[in-house]
């Protein structure tokens, strides 16, 4: 059991609140089990508890005696998981536990995401809320939901609901790291209805799989040019045109539109099959080759299916050449910020079928305007065809403060009790500081969170070193706030 596994990890508290998030199932826009068992543990320890109208768990502690007029601190992190396994995995994300793994010095869920991002940032909030022996100013704490679906949670935030003047996020993924802004974005949304056509008599039918990549964060891996599984197929697809004919029976990739696509599956009616699993083998060899270094795993097979209908051929020719046709991953880098991307954005879902068609591009950048530029160039390129694309839940950046105070606080507090320099970071993810300074104007904020890789994928893993050392900070930092 999870439980029983991490039950002589340090620091124990933190590690017993994360054991029951891994317990209980809590996928975007499903967190309210999770939410009402938070709810009634701070109400067995006095805590001042409220679910507000969207849905966030808002807490309160009162400072300890003597520290009534230190600052006001929220600290903030969301309650909701990606949701991503692999095709072998029958983990259903509605109703079972995470089952991790202690490796080498890293809790890992093998065959599905964690949920250390965000549930590392929750656990650490719930064991500051009822350490008995940590000195701090009056705390709140903000655990939102609906962060990765769509930041719904902090989008709707009333002004008025807390009272602090600093905000320490708990949602970045490298130790030894402040970070001080992130990427805005919004999404595009495609649909196109279809015609069914029957299936050609006498045509065979194959189901053609692209898998074995690496996925990941579709915002903090999008640099790293790893393989998405739509894009790879679609060009499969079109390259195949001019070997054999073929009829599209559904094209299906991707399950998440923060994550990158790591699995994409086609079904095609043929004449005949002859020599497609050895032009397939060629095609197989070219990607590792285009990959190589990156993505060395990619695989492509094919397997008999069924199917009663196809789509209509010029549905076929409009969706194939658009999505070809469509952006995918860095558009430009920060010309402020070194080695950051700046606008970027991830083809995340394809759901073709005879009858219909949907597609939804995410959209990052530093630059608000940037991002509504990128979202119109889809959006026109999706136009030419008399396709509907729509753009929707934009939500703003986050401006860096280099004069912010909490950072100082942070640094100086990090380079006395580590014994070296922190480094100050601007991140190419969607974090809800933007959302929320937006309705709490001059609130301070710094983000920083403990080393966890592969984010949003299958085999996510966080460091336990480095989770004691983040409790360590966080333990500091509200003492020093607090005067202590």
């Amino acid at each position: 059991m999870t439980a029983d596994l991490i039950a002589g990890l340090d620091p124990a508290a933190v590690w017993r609140h994360f054991a029951l998030l891994c317990a209980t199932p809590r996928a975007s826009k499903q967190e309210a089990a999770l939410r009402d068992k938070l709810l009634a543990w701070a109400r067995e320890r006095s805590l001042t508890a409220r679910v507000d109208g969207a849905g966030n768990l808002i807490l309160k502690k009162p400072a300890t005696p003597g520290c009534e007029n230190a600052p006001t601190v929220v600290l903030q992190a969301h309650l909701d998981m990606v949701c991503q396994k692999n095709a072998d995995s029958d983990h259903d994300f509605s109703r079972d536990a995470i089952k991790p793994v202690l490796r080498d010095g890293w809790l890992i869920a093998e065959k599905t995401t964690l949920g250390a991002d965000n549930g590392i940032g929750v656990a650490l909030i719930l064991a500051a809320l009822e350490d008995e022996t940590l000195r701090h100013g009056p705390l709140e704490a903000l655990l939102t939901i609906d962060e990765e679906a769509g930041m719904g949670g902090a989008r709707g935030l009333a002004p008025g609901l807390l009272d602090a003047s600093l905000m320490l996020n708990l949602d970045t993924e490298a130790w030894g790291e402040f970070y001080l802004g992130c990427a805005g974005g919004l999404d595009v949304d495609v649909r196109r209805d279809g015609e069914p056509e029957p299936l050609p008599a006498g045509w065979t039918v194959r189901r053609i799989a692209l898998n074995g990549l690496r996925g990941g964060h579709s915002g903090v891996d999008i640099h790293e040019e790893r393989g998405n599984a739509i894009k790879l197929l679609v060009g499969v697809l079109h390259d195949l045109a001019g070997v054999m004919p073929y009829r599209l029976v559904s094209l299906h990739g991707g399950s998440a539109r923060n994550a990158l696509p790591r699995e994409a599956f086609a079904v095609l009616a043929l004449p005949e099959a002859d020599g497609l699993e050895a032009w397939l083998a060629q095609q197989q060899a070219a990607l590792r080759e285009l990959l190589r270094g990156v993505d060395d795993g990619i695989a492509l097979s094919a397997q008999a299916a069924t199917a009663d209908a196809v789509m209509a051929g010029a549905e076929q020719f409009t969706w194939l050449a658009s999505l070809h046709a469509a952006p995918h991953g860095v558009k430009r880098f920060s010309r402020q910020v070194a080695g950051v991307v700046e606008t970027s954005n991830n083809l995340g879902i394809v759901e073709l079928t005879p009858d219909a068609g949907y597609a939804n591009f995410m959209v990052r950048s530093l630059v608000d305007r940037a991002a509504d530029a990128l979202a119109d160039e889809i959006v026109s390129l999706f136009a030419l065809s008399g396709t509907a694309a729509e753009k929707s839940g934009q939500y703003p950046g986050w401006q860096p403060n280099p004069d912010s105070a909490l950072l100082q606080t942070c640094q100086a507090v990090f380079k006395r009790d580590f014994g070296g320099d922190s480094t100050v970071q601007v991140i190419h993810a969607g974090l809800e500081c933007g959302l929320i300074g937006a309705q709490y104007p001059g609130l301070d904020i710094v983000s920083f969170g403990p080393t966890i890789h592969g984010a949003h994928a299958p085999g996510e893993r966080v460091e336990v070193a480095s989770v004691e050392r983040c409790w360590r900070l966080l333990r500091a930092i509200l003492g020093e706030i607090s005067g202590g």
